[in-house]
Protein backbone atom coordinates (compact mmCIF):
# COMPACT_ATOMS: atom_id res chain seq x y z
CA UNK A 1 0.00 0.00 0.00
CA UNK A 2 1.41 3.72 -0.68
CA UNK A 3 -0.15 6.93 0.73
CA UNK A 4 2.66 8.91 0.64
CA UNK A 5 5.46 9.83 -1.89
CA UNK A 6 9.27 9.71 -1.42
CA UNK A 7 11.68 12.49 -2.66
CA UNK A 8 15.51 11.18 -3.04
CA UNK A 9 18.30 12.64 -1.24
CA UNK A 10 20.92 10.32 -0.88
CA UNK A 11 22.00 6.56 -0.93
CA UNK A 12 23.57 4.61 2.47
CA UNK A 13 24.55 1.62 2.78
CA UNK A 14 21.89 0.50 0.56
CA UNK A 15 18.65 2.13 2.00
CA UNK A 16 17.53 5.22 0.30
CA UNK A 17 17.37 8.31 3.03
CA UNK A 18 14.40 10.32 2.27
CA UNK A 19 12.10 13.12 2.79
CA UNK A 20 8.66 12.99 2.44
CA UNK A 21 7.15 15.88 0.73
CA UNK A 22 3.14 14.98 0.72
CA UNK A 23 3.36 13.72 4.27
CA UNK A 24 -0.21 13.16 5.94
CA UNK A 25 -0.96 16.31 8.33
CA UNK A 26 -2.99 14.63 11.03
CA UNK A 27 -1.41 13.27 13.93
CA UNK A 28 -2.16 9.96 15.49
CA UNK A 29 -1.75 11.52 18.99
CA UNK A 30 -4.89 13.86 18.29
CA UNK A 31 -7.31 10.42 16.61
CA UNK A 32 -10.17 9.07 17.28
CA UNK A 33 -12.92 7.10 15.78
CA UNK A 34 -15.80 9.39 14.11
CA UNK A 35 -17.58 6.55 12.50
CA UNK A 36 -17.44 3.02 10.38
CA UNK A 37 -18.62 1.28 7.62
CA UNK A 38 -18.51 -1.79 6.24
CA UNK A 39 -19.16 -3.38 2.31
CA UNK A 40 -18.81 -6.73 1.83
CA UNK A 41 -19.17 -9.19 -1.70
CA UNK A 42 -15.43 -10.18 -1.45
CA UNK A 43 -13.75 -13.19 -1.28
CA UNK A 44 -10.75 -13.37 1.03
CA UNK A 45 -9.03 -9.55 1.57
CA UNK A 46 -5.73 -9.95 2.25
CA UNK A 47 -4.88 -6.53 1.28
CA UNK A 48 -6.06 -3.00 -0.20
CA UNK A 49 -4.38 0.17 -1.42
CA UNK A 50 -5.29 3.51 -2.34
CA UNK A 51 -4.35 5.32 -5.65
CA UNK A 52 -4.29 8.75 -5.61
CA UNK A 53 -4.18 9.24 -9.09
CA UNK A 54 -7.27 7.05 -9.96
CA UNK A 55 -8.96 7.97 -6.88
CA UNK A 56 -9.66 4.19 -6.16
CA UNK A 57 -8.64 0.92 -3.96
CA UNK A 58 -7.29 -1.95 -5.38
CA UNK A 59 -7.59 -4.88 -3.19
CA UNK A 60 -5.82 -8.92 -3.49
CA UNK A 61 -7.82 -11.40 -2.91
CA UNK A 62 -8.01 -14.98 -2.56
CA UNK A 63 -10.40 -16.01 -3.76
CA UNK A 64 -12.80 -18.36 -2.48
CA UNK A 65 -10.72 -20.72 -0.14
CA UNK A 66 -8.73 -19.14 2.51
CA UNK A 67 -5.58 -21.40 1.99
CA UNK A 68 -2.53 -18.15 1.88
CA UNK A 69 -0.50 -20.59 0.24
CA UNK A 70 -2.07 -22.61 -1.88
CA UNK A 71 -0.67 -22.01 -5.80
CA UNK A 72 -4.34 -22.94 -7.04
CA UNK A 73 -4.49 -19.66 -10.00
CA UNK A 74 -7.75 -18.57 -7.82
CA UNK A 75 -6.10 -14.65 -6.90
CA UNK A 76 -7.04 -11.68 -8.29
CA UNK A 77 -6.87 -7.85 -8.21
CA UNK A 78 -10.01 -5.86 -7.54
CA UNK A 79 -11.14 -2.28 -8.37
CA UNK A 80 -13.13 -0.86 -5.70
CA UNK A 81 -14.85 2.36 -5.40
CA UNK A 82 -14.12 4.43 -2.13
CA UNK A 83 -17.31 3.86 -0.86
CA UNK A 84 -16.77 0.23 -1.29
CA UNK A 85 -18.74 -0.86 -4.12
CA UNK A 86 -16.72 -3.16 -6.80
CA UNK A 87 -15.86 -1.73 -10.19
CA UNK A 88 -14.50 -4.17 -11.50
CA UNK A 89 -13.47 -7.59 -9.57
CA UNK A 90 -10.81 -9.00 -11.28
CA UNK A 91 -9.15 -6.28 -12.46
CA UNK A 92 -6.44 -8.40 -12.57
CA UNK A 93 -4.68 -10.53 -13.24
CA UNK A 94 -5.17 -10.09 -17.16
CA UNK A 95 -5.36 -12.50 -19.95
CA UNK A 96 -2.34 -14.52 -19.84
CA UNK A 97 -1.16 -13.95 -16.34
CA UNK A 98 -2.13 -16.12 -13.09
CA UNK A 99 -2.00 -15.00 -9.37
CA UNK A 100 -2.61 -17.74 -6.86
CA UNK A 101 -2.95 -15.84 -3.27
CA UNK A 102 -1.95 -12.21 -4.21
CA UNK A 103 -1.12 -10.31 -0.66
CA UNK A 104 0.38 -7.16 0.42
CA UNK A 105 -0.16 -4.32 -2.46
CA UNK A 106 2.14 -1.06 -3.19
CA UNK A 107 1.19 1.60 -5.75
CA UNK A 108 2.88 4.34 -7.01
CA UNK A 109 2.29 6.38 -10.47
CA UNK A 110 0.70 3.90 -12.79
CA UNK A 111 2.27 1.03 -10.93
CA UNK A 112 1.08 -1.56 -8.67
CA UNK A 113 3.33 -4.24 -7.00
CA UNK A 114 1.75 -7.10 -5.27
CA UNK A 115 3.83 -10.59 -3.81
CA UNK A 116 2.47 -14.08 -4.36
CA UNK A 117 3.43 -16.56 -1.93
CA UNK A 118 7.32 -16.88 -3.57
CA UNK A 119 6.77 -14.11 -6.11
CA UNK A 120 6.42 -10.07 -6.59
CA UNK A 121 4.67 -8.62 -10.30
CA UNK A 122 4.52 -5.60 -10.77
CA UNK A 123 2.01 -4.49 -13.02
CA UNK A 124 1.25 -1.31 -15.01
CA UNK A 125 -2.38 -0.29 -13.63
CA UNK A 126 -3.27 1.59 -17.55
CA UNK A 127 -1.94 -1.25 -19.85
CA UNK A 128 -2.53 -4.02 -16.98
CA UNK A 129 0.73 -5.19 -18.45
CA UNK A 130 2.82 -7.41 -16.00
CA UNK A 131 6.07 -9.20 -15.19
CA UNK A 132 6.60 -11.45 -12.17
CA UNK A 133 9.80 -12.24 -10.22
CA UNK A 134 10.82 -15.13 -8.62
CA UNK A 135 12.23 -14.84 -5.18
CA UNK A 136 14.50 -17.73 -4.44
CA UNK A 137 14.22 -18.71 -0.62
CA UNK A 138 11.30 -16.58 -0.11
CA UNK A 139 8.24 -19.04 0.81
CA UNK A 140 5.77 -16.68 2.04
CA UNK A 141 6.23 -13.18 0.52
CA UNK A 142 3.80 -10.74 2.56
CA UNK A 143 4.34 -7.23 2.32
CA UNK A 144 5.98 -4.89 -0.33
CA UNK A 145 7.17 -1.36 -0.22
CA UNK A 146 9.12 1.04 -2.03
CA UNK A 147 11.82 3.14 -1.19
CA UNK A 148 13.52 5.67 -3.96
CA UNK A 149 14.53 2.87 -6.83
CA UNK A 150 14.35 -0.35 -4.36
CA UNK A 151 11.49 -2.41 -3.77
CA UNK A 152 11.26 -4.40 0.05
CA UNK A 153 9.79 -7.02 0.14
CA UNK A 154 8.78 -9.09 3.98
CA UNK A 155 8.45 -12.92 4.19
CA UNK A 156 7.23 -13.84 7.90
CA UNK A 157 7.45 -17.66 7.43
CA UNK A 158 11.08 -17.83 6.86
CA UNK A 159 11.85 -14.20 9.08
CA UNK A 160 13.61 -12.31 6.55
CA UNK A 161 13.39 -9.26 4.55
CA UNK A 162 15.09 -8.94 1.18
CA UNK A 163 15.75 -5.92 -1.76
CA UNK A 164 14.66 -6.11 -5.16
CA UNK A 165 16.90 -3.11 -7.46
CA UNK A 166 15.33 -1.85 -9.74
CA UNK A 167 11.82 -1.61 -7.84
CA UNK A 168 10.64 -1.00 -11.37
CA UNK A 169 11.78 -4.27 -13.46
CA UNK A 170 8.52 -4.41 -15.62
CA UNK A 171 10.18 -3.01 -18.80
CA UNK A 172 13.93 -3.88 -17.89
CA UNK A 173 15.78 -6.91 -19.54
CA UNK A 174 18.45 -7.45 -17.08
CA UNK A 175 17.36 -9.61 -13.91
CA UNK A 176 16.96 -7.54 -10.75
CA UNK A 177 19.19 -7.69 -8.13
CA UNK A 178 17.64 -9.38 -5.10
CA UNK A 179 19.53 -9.24 -1.56
CA UNK A 180 18.57 -10.46 1.69
CA UNK A 181 18.99 -8.00 4.41
CA UNK A 182 18.38 -9.81 7.28
CA UNK A 183 17.33 -13.54 8.09
CA UNK A 184 16.38 -15.34 11.38
CA UNK A 185 16.70 -12.12 13.51
CA UNK A 186 13.20 -13.42 15.42
CA UNK A 187 10.95 -10.19 13.62
CA UNK A 188 9.05 -12.48 11.41
CA UNK A 189 8.77 -9.44 9.19
CA UNK A 190 4.86 -8.68 7.93
CA UNK A 191 3.54 -5.07 7.36
CA UNK A 192 6.39 -3.09 6.02
CA UNK A 193 6.27 0.64 5.44
CA UNK A 194 9.10 4.01 5.16
CA UNK A 195 9.86 5.48 8.05
CA UNK A 196 12.15 8.49 8.67
CA UNK A 197 15.75 9.27 8.32
CA UNK A 198 15.85 5.92 5.97
CA UNK A 199 14.77 3.82 8.52
CA UNK A 200 12.55 0.94 7.50
CA UNK A 201 9.61 0.25 9.85
CA UNK A 202 8.53 -3.35 10.12
CA UNK A 203 6.02 -5.18 12.21
CA UNK A 204 6.28 -8.65 13.22
CA UNK A 205 3.50 -11.68 13.12
CA UNK A 206 4.54 -15.24 13.96
CA UNK A 207 1.90 -16.70 16.63
CA UNK A 208 -0.37 -16.34 19.65
CA UNK A 209 2.14 -18.05 21.91
CA UNK A 210 4.88 -16.17 20.03
CA UNK A 211 3.91 -12.70 19.83
CA UNK A 212 5.96 -9.71 17.78
CA UNK A 213 5.97 -6.21 17.75
CA UNK A 214 7.02 -3.11 15.98
CA UNK A 215 10.76 -3.08 14.57
CA UNK A 216 12.92 -0.39 13.05
CA UNK A 217 15.80 -1.62 10.40
CA UNK A 218 18.46 1.26 10.02
CA UNK A 219 21.14 0.98 7.17
CA UNK A 220 23.85 -0.79 8.71
CA UNK A 221 22.33 -1.76 11.80
CA UNK A 222 20.75 -5.27 13.02
CA UNK A 223 16.60 -5.15 12.97
CA UNK A 224 16.00 -2.89 16.61
CA UNK A 225 12.22 -3.83 18.54
CA UNK A 226 10.75 -0.15 19.24
CA UNK A 227 7.50 -1.66 21.15
CA UNK A 228 6.75 -4.41 23.55
CA UNK A 229 6.03 -8.14 22.00
CA UNK A 230 2.35 -6.99 21.35
CA UNK A 231 1.08 -9.85 19.24
CA UNK A 232 0.21 -11.21 15.75
CA UNK A 233 0.71 -8.07 13.39
CA UNK A 234 -0.24 -7.22 9.98
CA UNK A 235 -0.56 -3.87 8.31
CA UNK A 236 1.40 -1.00 9.03
CA UNK A 237 1.41 2.53 8.32
CA UNK A 238 3.28 5.25 9.30
CA UNK A 239 2.07 9.01 10.48
CA UNK A 240 4.30 12.17 9.95
CA UNK A 241 5.23 12.62 13.50
CA UNK A 242 5.84 8.96 13.35
CA UNK A 243 3.50 7.31 15.67
CA UNK A 244 2.46 4.09 14.36
CA UNK A 245 -0.80 2.35 13.00
CA UNK A 246 -1.32 -1.20 12.85
CA UNK A 247 -3.44 -4.15 12.48
CA UNK A 248 -3.29 -6.92 15.59
CA UNK A 249 -4.56 -10.45 15.08
CA UNK A 250 -4.64 -11.36 18.73
CA UNK A 251 -6.33 -8.73 19.81
CA UNK A 252 -8.43 -7.46 16.62
CA UNK A 253 -7.88 -4.78 16.06
CA UNK A 254 -6.97 -1.74 14.30
CA UNK A 255 -4.45 0.22 16.92
CA UNK A 256 -2.44 3.61 17.47
CA UNK A 257 1.40 3.11 19.07
CA UNK A 258 4.16 5.27 20.58
CA UNK A 259 6.88 5.10 22.63
CA UNK A 260 5.26 7.36 25.16
CA UNK A 261 1.74 5.99 25.05
CA UNK A 262 2.02 2.06 23.75
CA UNK A 263 -0.26 0.57 22.50
CA UNK A 264 -4.08 2.17 22.11
CA UNK A 265 -6.58 0.26 20.18
CA UNK A 266 -9.24 2.34 17.78
CA UNK A 267 -11.43 -0.22 15.99
CA UNK A 268 -12.01 -3.49 17.38
CA UNK A 269 -14.03 -7.23 16.56
CA UNK A 270 -11.69 -8.01 13.78
CA UNK A 271 -11.31 -11.64 12.56
CA UNK A 272 -8.56 -11.07 10.82
CA UNK A 273 -7.11 -7.40 10.51
CA UNK A 274 -4.67 -7.92 7.45
CA UNK A 275 -2.60 -5.02 5.47
CA UNK A 276 -4.78 -1.53 5.43
CA UNK A 277 -4.58 1.52 3.77
CA UNK A 278 -5.13 5.17 4.81
CA UNK A 279 -5.14 8.25 3.32
CA UNK A 280 -6.40 11.79 3.95
CA UNK A 281 -10.01 12.90 3.53
CA UNK A 282 -12.10 16.25 4.66
CA UNK A 283 -12.59 14.83 7.99
CA UNK A 284 -9.34 13.64 8.52
CA UNK A 285 -7.40 10.39 8.10
CA UNK A 286 -9.50 7.33 6.30
CA UNK A 287 -8.27 3.55 7.08
CA UNK A 288 -9.59 1.01 4.95
CA UNK A 289 -9.10 -2.30 6.90
CA UNK A 290 -9.76 -5.88 4.83
CA UNK A 291 -10.81 -8.44 7.17
CA UNK A 292 -8.96 -11.56 5.72
CA UNK A 293 -11.64 -13.64 7.31
CA UNK A 294 -14.83 -12.01 7.35
CA UNK A 295 -13.99 -11.26 3.73
CA UNK A 296 -14.92 -7.43 3.84
CA UNK A 297 -13.33 -3.90 3.90
CA UNK A 298 -14.13 -1.50 7.29
CA UNK A 299 -14.02 2.22 6.62
CA UNK A 300 -12.84 3.46 9.73
CA UNK A 301 -12.80 7.29 10.25
CA UNK A 302 -10.67 8.91 12.24
CA UNK A 303 -10.19 12.41 12.88
CA UNK A 304 -9.82 15.00 16.03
Amino acid sequence: MIQRFPFILALSAGFVVFQTISAPTVSAKELKVLSEQTAGGFGHIESVAYDPKGKVLYTSDFGPDLKPADKDGKGKITKVSLDGKILEDGFLPAQGQTLNKPKGIWIKGNRLWVTDIDSVWVFDLKTKKGKKLDLPGVTFANDPTVMGDALYVSDNRSDQLVRVEPADFLETKAEPKITVLFKEKGVNPNGVYPGKRGALMMVGFKGKDDPRGIYSLVPGKEPELLSDKIGMLDGLYVMSDGDVLATDWMSGSLFQWNKTMGMKKLATDFKGPADFCAFENAKGLMVVVPDLVKGELRFVQLGK
